[in-house]
């Protein structure tokens, strides 16, 4: 199934939590912190501004981004979890 957001959404796929600690400790799914990291899966057209026109949006397919902690909307597609948000929930993209 394809996932197309809408306007100035994004489609991300959080990356996986940490499942020991830098110590060795292994940690229980209750006690793992959701990342704040994801990788940008599927982008919207862009913000519909006043005149008629689209405003770009400044990240793309593939990204790696930081985004807050309590951003966007968790949706499940064919078994796997992503987060719907709008790009304004985004604080940076990773660059490499």
């Amino acid at each position: 199934m394809k996932i197309r957001p809408l306007a100035d959404k994004v489609l991300v796929q959080r990356l996986e939590a940490k499942t020991k600690t830098a110590g060795g400790i292994v940690l229980p799914d209750s006690a793992k912190e959701k990342p704040q990291r994801g990788k940008i899966v599927s982008v919207g057209k862009g913000k519909l501004l006043d005149d008629g026109a689209r405003q770009k949006l400044q990240v793309k397919k593939g990204d790696m981004v930081l985004f807050t902690s309590y951003a966007g909307t968790e949706v499940k597609i064919d078994g796997k979890e992503y987060l719907i948000m709008d790009e304004s929930d985004i604080m940076a993209v990773i660059e490499k």
